[in-house]
């Protein structure tokens, strides 16, 4: 799987999780998504808070609707199978998401899924999650 995906808030020691634990159960994760990347599509068992650091990012939802998220703008991602998305950078600049979730310890940050009925299989050169 390509792409980076860095710790965001306070340095942690050695040994550190993949993101940043701000308070107990309250994730906080910067994903970036190179151009001509994607997501893959996938979905959320908890509720996801995200602001767009930089570049611009498609998203295509369940219903095939398209939403179109540029630098300094927020949404948040539904939980649930019922809520499968693709999140897709069509621009020539890295998109740089900052993410927050309440996650217990463990819990994936997103679960792999299929395209929904209808939808365009995902087909990005590099995907992140």
């Amino acid at each position: 799987m390509a792409g980076r995906q860095a710790t965001a808030g306070r340095p942690r020691a050695m040994g550190r999780r993949p993101e940043a634990e701000i308070a107990s159960g309250l994730v906080v994760r910067e994903v970036a998504i190179e151009p001509g990347g994607c997501t893959g599509w996938h979905y959320h068992r908890v509720p996801l808070m995200a602001v767009v650091k930089s570049g611009t990012l498609t998203r295509i939802l369940h219903d095939g609707t398209v939403e179109v998220h540029r630098t300094g703008t927020s949404f948040v991602e539904p939980a649930g199978i019922h809520h499968v998305h693709l999140g897709r950078n069509l621009g020539s600049e890295p998109v740089v998401l900052c993410v927050t979730a309440a996650l217990a310890e463990g819990d994936p940050f997103a679960l792999p899924a299929e395209a929904p009925p209808g939808a365009p299989p995902c087909e990005c050169a590099t995907r992140t999650r």
